[in-house]
């Protein structure tokens, strides 16, 4: 096992002399040249760039998607860590319960988060890492897109790092009623996680369904080398999820949808550990989502297709907390009704020109509510929640996307007009409306060099509207105490970037070069000499500006019919130019090289992920009891994962972090995975 310090030289050394390889292959095999020795390779489809299909080469935004198969091969344990694979996403964690998202140093409200096209994020979602990505049940996944840089002309507020989409399993009609159903099971060694999964789909000429259950007991995670068991971190999750597809008329159909995830005893690692907390923990932390969607094809001139989607979504998030040698329990808790509008119209010339254009409207109503219970006489005192309660937010918006298919060239425009009403009644703040609006857009120009690779260069601007955690919060965040500021107005964006990308028989490649410009940055400033409860006193403000810039590379060739090897690599520096000082929880180098095998039933890989230390740390980083003095150390661990399937039965099996390594993503509240080994056995019918 190399020293932690020479990790980010070795594998910088290392991903450079592949890289290199990777060029002298592209030479070997060009395009035009087919190989019948390699397996072919299916031009890959995304969606939330544009809202609507298209070739993933002739996109000129960075943007990947990872399907149900490849997180399910390498037995990633829930949504957030199945982002692990994803190019160019670090994944921090502040609990084993969560898992938060970074695109381009950015992540919480700076990243916005959907699901089947319909925002995860929002009224309350908080700045910094945030669990709520956590609550989508990896099995209800039928892939993951990750556009990185850009969404907030696509899809509104919060997109300022990027835009993270997951959508769940396709259903679709068949001429013959079909039947089909799957079981899986999965254990993890030390306890730390035993799994049940089934699914059930039917397809038939007029209507198919798929149904599934999860159930879920996760144990204490057991890191690496002396870290040894981290307690309390486990939890217990039990999900369902529900879809239909009706087909009304030869050119209509109705999509029904209905999701939902409960997660209990979700603890706070990090509070326990370090904060003289007896007890903190999330419980519940609970999603519901239900949505109907009309698309009907036309026949109208230009008016191609349309989709009409109602949706109701319901998030909970309760929290107990009790101090060492208190007999007060708080017990608090937060809901989130989301009602939700859409309408979308697909135009088209069937020439060169192609247009989304739509309205959206989203209403979210917080309820906030807080109890001090005395667990000596069992009296309980209710005081204000976390946020006013009853508070709303009101989004409505219209955007506009058009694409321009030339020969050579490719082009994508786009603009959002959004405009909002927040409304916060306080008992102590009084009434206070809030009504911010922006104005944003997009263009990306893409020149083709040939059929298998292009050169685009792209430029898009970016918003985050001011939401109910902003204007209402009051009382105990992470390690600190925060106050209200109701005269905030919204973060403003501009990102440029360039891009190459490539995909031949063998050889498929990406590289960017982008600039984040960020401008009224809502950022929380410590009140001088003020203390509540033992925290000191915050309150945000529209106060900084600061920029973030970075490469992201990523490639894989096919060396013959059996043998693959794809490696990434991302480096991201971010600065407050008002403070003079780096950004916060800004992403180390990080990447990681892989070498698979794949026979007729049996599939290998080897894996090494890799992370350079951080220790450009900002003010707020060095005072985060989560990050150790001086930095986070850099790391390198090797995991090694195996499928083996049979007619009726699939086996996986993974060595995680071979040499056991202590080891921690830079921010996180927990140390990663010590040496474990994880069986899932898949029968399917």
């Amino acid at each position: 096992m190399l020293p932690l310090h020479h990790s980010r030289r070795v594998f910088t050394t290392l991903f450079l002399l592949s890289f290199a390889l990777l060029l002298a292959a592209q030479e070997n095999f060009p395009a035009e040249v087919p190989d019948t020795l390699t397996r072919q390779t299916i031009p890959e489809v995304v969606v939330t760039a544009n809202r609507h299909g298209f070739l993933q080469l002739e996109t000129p935004e960075a943007i990947g998607s990872l399907g149900s198969v490849t997180i399910q091969k390498y037995q990633l344990r829930s949504a957030p860590e199945a982002l692990l694979l994803a190019p160019g996403v670090f994944v921090q964690k502040t609990n084993h319960g969560g898992g938060s998202p970074f695109l381009r140093g950015l992540t919480g409200n700076q990243t916005l988060q959907l699901v089947d096209g319909i925002r995860l994020s929002n009224a309350v979602v908080r700045y910094g890492p945030n669990q709520y990505f956590n609550t989508i049940d990896l099995f209800s996944i039928g892939r993951v897109e990750v556009l990185r840089g850009g969404g907030s002309v696509q899809y509104g507020s919060d997109a300022i790092g990027g835009t993270i989409q997951s959508f769940s399993h396709e259903v679709e009609t068949s001429e013959q009623p079909k039947w089909g159903s799957t079981l899986l099971t999965r254990f993890m060694t030390h306890g730390m996680e035993q799994t049940a999964n089934g699914r059930v789909n039917y397809s038939g000429k007029k209507m198919a369904i798929t149904a599934g259950a999860t159930w879920r007991n996760f144990g204490d995670l057991v890191g690496g080398d002396s870290t040894g068991r981290q307690s309390p971190t486990g939890y217990r999750e039990f999900d369902f999820d529900l879809k239909g597809k009706i087909l009304l008329t030869e050119s209509a159909s109705l999509t029904m949808a209905y999701q939902r995830v409960n997660q209990s005893g979700v603890p706070v690692y990090h509070k326990v550990a370090l904060e003289n907390y007896a007890v903190n923990e999330m419980d519940p932390q609970l999603r519901n989502l239900a949505y109907i969607r009309l698309n009907k094809e036309h026949r109208a001139g230009i008016l191609k297709s349309s989709a009409y989607t109602v949706s109701f979504q319901h998030n909970e998030e309760g929290r107990n907390l009790r101090k060492n040698g208190s007999s007060t329990l708080r017990v608090e808790n937060d809901k989130v009704r989301t009602l939700a509008f859409s309408a979308e119209a697909f135009t088209s010339n069937d020439k060169a020109w192609s247009a989304s254009n739509g309205v959206e409207i989203y209403n979210d109503r917080v309820s906030s509510s807080r109890s001090d219970q005395d667990l000596k006489t069992g009296t309980a005192l209710s005081k204000r929640g976390l946020y006013p309660d009853g508070a709303t937010m009101t989004s409505l918006a219209l955007f506009s996307l058009h694409t321009l298919e030339l020969p050579s060239w490719v082009v994508n425009a786009g603009t959002r007009f959004n405009t909002y009403v927040n409304k916060v009644e306080d008992v102590n703040l009084g009434t206070t409306t809030l009504t911010p609006s922006a104005l944003v857009g997009n263009l990306g120009l893409l020149r083709k060099l040939g059929e298998s690779s292009n050169l685009f260069a792209s430029l898009s601007s970016g918003f985050r509207a001011p939401n109910i955690d902003d204007l209402g919060t009051l009382g105990i965040v992470d390690f600190r105490y925060e106050t209200p500021n109701f005269n905030l107005k919204p973060e403003h964006s501009l990102q440029y970037q360039i891009g190459y990308k490539l995909q031949n028989h063998r050889l498929k490649g990406e590289f960017y070069l982008y600039r984040n410009e960020l401008y009224d940055l809502i950022v929380r400033q410590k009140v001088p000499g003020d203390t509540l409860e033992g925290y000191p006193v915050y309150q945000k403000e529209n106060v900084e500006r600061a920029f973030v810039q970075g490469a992201e590379t990523a490639w894989s060739l096919e060396l013959n019919k059996i043998w693959k090897v794809s490696g990434t690599l991302t480096y991201t520096y971010g600065q407050n130019i008002t403070r003079d000082e780096p950004m916060r929880r800004i992403p180390p180098l990080f990447g990681r090289l892989a070498l698979d095998g794949q026979w007729e039933r049996l599939w290998l890989n080897l894996e090494w992920q890799a992370a350079g230390k951080q220790s450009r740390l900002a003010a707020g980083d060095i005072d985060d009891n989560r990050i150790p003095k001086g930095g986070t150390p850099g790391w390198n661990i090797v995991n090694l994962c195996a499928r083996y399937a049979l007619q009726l039965f699939t086996f996986d099996l993974s060595l995680q972090n071979l040499f056991n390594a202590d080891y921690r993503y830079h921010g996180s509240g927990v140390n990663g995975y010590g040496r474990s080994a994880i069986l899932s056995v898949i029968f399917k019918i």
